[in-house]
């Protein structure tokens, strides 16, 4: 069963509200010291190479992952499952071995090669949603999560390995994964899901789940044509804009609002959807949330997202007055990202100002999703302009 809105409002923050910091310092330990260690082996290594705002990435991932993972545990074991098969892959590159001679690379390990081990978790992952909720059955729900969580932890690992391989081809093309849109849609891939996987725990129902992976499904299938048909799974040198260390938190950051505005319009068509069946008595009122529960997930995506995206673009911003000499240019994806966030800022808007619930809302962040994916695909895909770099 569904928890109650005031259950979701009570549970949502208890991992800080209900822990002391001396609690929270000793039953997170492991997970403090572990990334604690890591930030200071990188510093170590490569701390003397530094200039100011590498610190800063250093430290906004630091900081982030700490928090992310005493908030929601399960995202300790997810980030170590992913982590330590890339590093396993690094060290295999490191030692002479290659995709062509070492049968794990090649078909487990090398980044092109786990995004494949997701996109068919992920299918597969759908595929048991949708099972589940047409039949009800707890043990194909949990086949489901575990699917989702295994496609989560391939993209991760898939896009932890291509980093390492970026600097294959020559140590000046090195780069984080996220230049191209078969990088971003593995990084999408990888992240709707969690974030998904995040808000059904919380909300203790699995059923969303058959709304929002046929999304990811789809993806997925672009994501199999730009590798089959497209060929741009190939790493490639960036361009003079792109070298940049602020690509490091500008792009994860604007798709982590990329992920929460995708879940967020989701729910509200299965909100829609519930809503018609209720007066039928069909099945989606039998086996999805309660209207108010469904409400608040919706709000809490949209808020995370935004707080995430209104960075992004600040970010962006900033990177673009260094890359092309001014913050602001009405570039066409410059003017599709204010848009979103003057459509998300009215919706946060109407939600806490104005006390905005219920249909109305969920009409609206149902329609954002065709803003969002236009400013996410469409303008890669169909305009030109300062970010062209990005279409295919």
């Amino acid at each position: 069963m569904a928890k109650s809105m005031e259950s979701w409002a009570e549970e949502l923050p208890a991992e800080f509200r209900h822990r002391t910091l001396a609690e929270i310092l000793r039953q997170e330990a492991a997970w403090i010291l572990g990334l604690t260690a890591v930030a200071a082996f990188i510093l170590a290594r490569w701390g003397a190479q530094f200039d100011y705002w590498q610190y800063v990435v250093l430290a906004s991932w630091y900081v982030g992952l700490l928090l992310a993972g005493v908030a929601w545990r399960p995202l300790q074991w997810a980030t170590v499952a992913s982590v330590l098969p890339a590093l396993g892959a690094v060290w295999l590159y490191a030692h002479g071995q290659t995709a062509e001679n070492n049968f794990l690379l090649h078909y487990v390990l090398q980044g092109v090669a786990a995004a494949m081990w997701m996109s068919v978790l992920l299918l597969l992952a759908t595929a048991a949603y949708l099972l589940h909720f047409f039949s009800g059955r707890e043990a194909v729900g949990r086949w489901a999560t575990r699917l989702t969580w295994g496609g989560v932890i391939f993209g991760f690992i898939g896009l932890g390995v291509r980093w390492r391989e970026t600097y294959l081809g020559h140590p000046s093309w090195g780069h984080i994964p996220v230049s191209n849109l078969w990088e971003v849609f593995v990084l999408f891939c990888a992240t709707t899901p969690l974030f998904y996987l995040y808000y059904e725990k919380k909300a203790q129902n699995r059923s969303l789940g058959a709304f929002i992976m046929p999304l990811v499904a789809a993806a997925v299938g672009f994501l199999l044509w730009l590798t089959l048909a497209q060929h741009m799974d190939r790493v490639e040198p960036l361009i003079p804009a792109l070298q940049s260390f602020w690509m490091k938190l500008h792009v994860p950051m604007m798709f982590v609002g990329y992920a929460n505005f995708t879940i967020a319009s989701l729910i509200g068509a299965a909100y829609l959807l519930r809503e018609g069946s209720v007066r039928r008595r069909g099945i989606l009122a039998a086996r999805l949330p309660d209207a108010d529960l469904m409400d608040e997930v919706m709000y809490r995506a949209i808020a995370l997202g935004f707080l995430f995206f209104t960075v992004a673009t600040i970010l962006g911003a900033v990177w673009a007055a260094r890359a092309w000499g001014g913050f602001w240019s009405w570039d066409p994806k410059e003017t599709w990202a204010l848009i979103v966030w003057l459509n998300y800022a009215g919706f946060l808007h109407a939600r806490v100002v104005k006390g905005w619930r219920g249909r109305s809302m969920a009409w609206w962040s149902f329609l954002s999703l065709w803003v969002v994916s236009f400013c996410f695909l469409g303008v890669n895909m169909f305009l030109s302009g300062l970010h062209s770099y990005g279409k295919l």
